[in-house]
C-alpha cells in the first residue's frame, strides 16, 4: 500500500533545468553537523525533504531540526516525509536538539515537526518543551518554528505563542485551488486563521511559505500573497516545487528565475518585510535574515 497520496502520479521525471542544479555537500562544517546528527539521533527536514540547499546550510553550520519523530499522519502529496503511524513522543528530543544546538554554535535555530494528528495536543507540548530546552542551553539563540496548523486548535497554537519565539512560520505550501489536491487534510483557510490568530495573539513576527510549479496561474500566486498580508504576516518565500519521487506530485512547470523576481517585487510592494523568491528557496533557506 502506498504511504503518500493517491492522487500523486507515478512519472518519470522532466529533468532539471540549468538554474536549479547544486553542488553536493561537502566540507568540514557539513561533515561536522553530519556528526552531530548521526550521534544524536536528530532528524532534521534538511535530509527528510531532500532539500537542494543541504550542503550549502551544513556547509555554513547550520541545519533544521525536524521533532516529534520522523513518520507524519498527514500524506501530501509533495512531501518525502513518512507517513504512517508515529512512534510515541521521544521526551529526551528537547534536550537533545538544544544540546546539539549548543555544540553547533547556532546563532539562529530553525524548528519544524511532522504533523502529529494522533495526539490531544497535536505535539504542542514537546514544541514548548524544545524552545524551553534551547532557551536554557543557548540563551543567545534566536529561534524560528515552522508549525503545523495543529488543526486549529487556539489550545494547542497557544502553547507556541507562551514559548515565544522570535519568529513563527506556517505555510500554506499552495494556491487556494490546488491546496485539497497538494495538501489533503490541510485546509487553505484554516492555514491563514493560524497565522492570523498568531499574529493577533503577539507573535512579534510571522513567515509563511508557497511552492511554485503545480500548476498554479499568477493571478492565484498573487491573491495568495494578499490572502497573507490581510493576515498580517511579515515574511514570505517563495520557492520551486520539486518532486520527491516518482510517487509524488509531478512538477507542472519549472518557473523562470525571472518570474520569481516578480513575485519578489509584488510582495514587497504589498508590504511584506521580508521576500524570499527564487527557484531554490526553502522555508527555512536564509531564515536568519528574517530577523532583520
Amino acid at each position: 500500500m502506498e504511504t503518500k497520496a493517491n492522487t500523486a502520479e507515478k512519472t518519470t521525471r522532466t529533468a532539471k533545468p540549468k538554474w536549479l542544479r547544486v553542488k553536493l555537500p561537502t566540507g568540514g562544517e557539513y561533515k561536522s553537523v553530519r556528526k552531530l546528527v548521526d550521534n544524536y539521533d536528530l532528524h532534521t527536514i534538511c535530509e527528510s525533504g531532500h532539500c537542494p540547499n543541504m550542503g550549502e546550510c551544513w556547509g555554513a553550520g547550520t541545519a533544521t531540526f525536524m521533532i516529534a519523530g520522523n513518520t507524519c499522519t498527514r500524506s501530501c502529496g509533495f512531501c518525502n516525509v513518512a507517513t504512517g503511524r508515529p512512534d510515541s513522543i521521544d521526551w529526551d528530543e528537547p534536550e537533545r536538539v538544544a544540546r546539539s544546538v549548543r555544540l553547533m554554535k547556532v546563532k539562529h535555530c530553525v524548528l519544524t515537526s511532522v504533523d502529529r494528528d494522533d495526539l490531544a495536543d497535536g505535539g504542542s507540548i514537546l514544541w514548548a518543551e524544545t524552545v524551553k530546552a534551547v532557551r536554557r542551553m543557548s540563551p543567545g539563540t534566536t529561534m524560528e518554528t515552522l508549525i503545523p496548523d495543529f488543526q486549529g486548535i487556539t489550545r494547542n497554537i497557544d502553547r507556541i505563542v507562551e514559548a515565544n519565539p522570535e519568529i513563527v512560520s506556517h505555510n500554506i505550501e499552495t494556491v487556494r485551488r490546488l491546496t485539497r489536491k497538494v495538501r489533503i487534510q490541510a485546509k487553505y483557510d484554516r492555514s491563514i486563521e493560524v497565522l492570523r490568530y498568531l499574529k493577533e495573539q503577539g507573535i512579534h513576527r510571522t513567515k509563511s511559505g508557497i511552492m511554485l510549479g503545480l500548476g498554479e496561474t499568477e493571478d492565484e500566486v498573487i491573491e495568495a500573497l494578499r490572502d497573507l498580508r490581510a493576515a498580517n504576516v511579515d515574511i514570505v518565500t517563495l520557492g520551486q516545487y520539486l518532486q520527491p519521487t516518482p510517487k509524488h506530485l509531478p512538477v507542472v512547470s519549472f518557473i523562470e528565475p525571472e518570474m520569481f523576481d516578480k513575485y519578489k517585487e509584488i510582495g514587497l510592494e504589498m508590504g511584506f518585510k521580508y521576500v524570499e523568491s527564487g527557484p531554490l528557496v526553502r522555508s527555512s533557506y536564509h531564515a536568519e535574515k528574517h530577523l532583520v
